[in-house]
This record gives C-alpha cells, structure tokens and sequence, in this order.
C-alpha cells in the first residue's frame, strides 16, 4: 500500500511541477515580449549625443544576451515539458534513476540527478585543468624564435 500512495504523491507531485513549467514558460515569454516592446518605443535616437547613443547600444547589448538566456530557459522548460509527455522526465538520463523532488523543485529542467550531476562536473573541472596545464605547457616550451615562425 505504501508503494502505491508513493506513486500517487510522486504523479501529484509532476502534475504540479508541470503547471509550474508552464507559469515559467509564460513569464519568460511575457517578460521578453514586454523587453522588445520597451525597446521598440525606446528607439528614438533624436537629441542624442555620442556618449548616449553608446550608452543605449551596450544597454540593448546587455538586454540581448538577458533575453538569449531567457530563450535557452524557454527551451529547456519546452525540453522538460516533452519529456513529461513521454514519460521520461524526472528520470536521470544517466543512471536512469529518479531524480530527487527536492533536486526537480529547485531545478524543475535538470536532466541528471545530483550525484551524476557532480561527476559530470567533476569531469568537466578536471579537463579543464588538464588543458590548462598543456596549454601552460605549451607556452613554457615556445621560444621567440618558434613565435616569429608563426
């Protein structure tokens, strides 16, 4: 009895966690929406100088990479999202085990639970510090003569 009010809370639980998907996916779409629109209206140039026209492009620059990120977000709950339907969300794609409520709450996208998450990342810092040592290497056995051959 206990397995199955188990996975009664565990399909509560995912019914819920897709609502809260769909209520990320319509802020992040709303917010850029209101973002372009500002920008829209904010695209009078007359009675600039130089210094606020600078200004206004490294805001729109700023603004941009802010709304990339807003789109991988958007794509990641869409990804979250087709998983649910298929069945397959909430199961590391690694392990293939379930991934923790407390881990999906906080991260409602992830596709690895912590402990794959951690060795991957423990993968990734320890390539990355032995490219950094061939690269430091590689520098170290350089001479000017092989720098004016490049």
């Amino acid at each position: 009895m206990a397995k199955k009010s188990t996975a009664a809370n565990r399909k509560k639980f995912l019914a819920d966690l897709h609502e809260h998907l769909l209520e990320m996916k319509t802020k992040l779409i709303n917010e850029i929406d209101s973002e372009l629109k500002a920008e829209r209206e904010g695209n009078k140039d007359e009675g600039m100088d130089t210094y606020d026209l600078a200004s206004e492009e490294r805001d729109r620059e700023i603004n941009f990479i802010l709304s990339d990120r807003e789109r991988v977000k958007i794509k990641q709950i869409d990804d979250a999202l087709g998983r649910m339907a298929e069945g397959s969300y909430g199961v590391c794609e690694s392990c293939g085990l379930e991934i923790a409520q407390e881990r999906l709450e906080a991260m409602p996208f992830t596709r690895l639970c912590r402990d794959c998450q951690q060795d991957m990342e423990r993968e990734a810092k320890s390539q990355r510090r032995f490219d950094d040592e061939r690269n430091t290497y590689r520098k170290l056995g350089s001479t000017d003569a092989d720098e004016d051959n490049i």
